[in-house]
């Protein structure tokens, strides 16, 4: 997002970040960066627990700022639930001073250094921050916020969107009887009736995006139409596939479905599974165009975006067939809830999400791979693109 900063306070910047970042951070550090005047993005970490993890954190942050085209100039914030009064005055202080040193040393300008604790907020450039802190009446009375959009409900925090939604009885048991019908052989082809156009999978996508409530109500959501969604994810080529459409829209979908039945059919004619077959094909190079087309956007090598409010109903749509999945189907939409939720930059609700995959099944090869993965720190390309740029958006 990118937004022309009038604040005219440190407070207004408080009161501005959680429309400027989609969501009210907790426990963290944001890093506010920007092109001249204008916000470039906001980058979030978790507060580190341990002092001695604070210099890799630091050296993540500045590392991440300096892959970002064009922007010279940062405001660290610290989100904390300690107080002025316990730290004797302004909280995560060293943690700051290292973060203000870093980025100064790598060439940015650093505006302000600020912090929000829960009895009050202060800044550490400013010597005239009350020992106390600041009334958070300020932040929360500022009028600067009131021009940007009001956070999305359900975006009440960075790592809401890595925790499952409650679950609703009465739709678990109107899945499990679904998913009942589809195992049994007389019933499947009454089942694809029932299903229609969406028994296609690139259509059950786009169906499911579009069906995601846009409150906490989840019986609006079709019993029929997860289960399926959770039998096909069972099968790793098609989740995959799903995952991509997701991100990236209908047609990358309807490639990626197709790339995998050919996958699948080449599988079969060598006596592999499809598993043995990629890393076959990859060792001798010998992977089709397509699919290393795909493979990279799986990875995140790309600098194509994917298209942030459709992962957020995406998101929804996932959390909520994984809270409502029979134990033995919950890993596929965990590893696609996951995965979606680190292409929005979100590593703390990626590995929330993860750790409940690997958790219900350990030797799981998806929730394995993501956990390694997402828990290298690594993010997707397409979170450095210059959104400036006006040359056409390539893979």
């Amino acid at each position: 997002m990118t937004t022309i900063i009038r604040a005219a306070a440190a407070h207004d910047l408080l009161a501005l970040v959680p429309a400027l970042a989609g969501f009210v951070p907790e426990r963290s550090i944001v890093c506010v960066a920007f092109r001249g005047s204008r916000s470039a993005g906001v980058l979030r970490h978790d507060l580190p627990r341990r002092a001695r993890d604070r210099p890799s954190l630091v050296s993540a942050i500045v590392g991440t700022l300096c892959r970002m085209p064009g922007v010279d100039a940062v405001v660290p914030i610290a989100y904390t639930d300690r107080t002025f009064a316990s730290s004797r005055g302004l909280p995560e202080r060293v943690l700051l001073s290292l973060l203000v040193r870093r980025f100064e040393q790598a060439g940015f300008q650093v505006r302000d250094a600020l912090c929000r604790a829960t009895d009050g907020w202060g800044s550490l450039l400013d010597p005239a921050t009350p020992a106390r802190g600041h009334a958070l009446a300020m932040i929360d009375e500022s009028a600067a916020a009131t021009a940007l959009p009001e956070v999305e409900p359900g975006q009440t925090s960075a790592t809401a969107s890595g925790r499952l939604p409650e679950r609703d009885e009465g739709l678990a048991e109107a899945i499990a009887g679904e998913l009942a019908a589809f195992a049994e052989l007389d019933d499947v082809a009454t089942q694809l009736d029932r299903l229609g156009e969406v028994a296609d999978p690139v259509a059950l996508v786009e169906a499911l995006v579009e069906e995601v409530p846009d409150g906490p109500e989840s019986s609006s959501v079709s019993g029929l139409r997860l289960a399926w969604f959770l039998h096909l994810a069972e099968r790793p080529p098609i989740r995959d596939a799903m995952m991509l459409q997701f991100a990236f829209g209908p047609v990358v979908g309807a490639a990626a479905h197709d790339d995998a039945l050919e996958t699948a059919e080449r599988a079969e004619r060598h006596g592999e599974t499809v598993d043995e077959l990629v890393r076959r094909e990859l060792a001798d190079g010998a992977e089709g165009e397509v699919s290393e087309l795909l493979g990279r956007l799986l990875l995140g090598r790309s600098t194509l975006r994917p298209d942030t409010p459709r992962i957020e109903r995406a998101l929804e749509v996932t959390r909520l067939a994984a809270a409502h999945a029979p134990d033995e189907l919950q890993v596929a939409p965990l590893c696609i809830a996951a995965w979606l939720a680190w292409s929005l930059g979100r590593g703390s609700a990626a590995g929330a999400l993860i750790d409940l995959a690997v958790e219900a099944s350990p030797g799981h090869s998806m929730a394995s791979l993501l956990s390694a993965f997402i828990g290298s720190g690594t993010l997707p390309e397409w979170a450095f693109a210059d959104p400036r740029s006006s040359s056409p958006r390539r893979p």
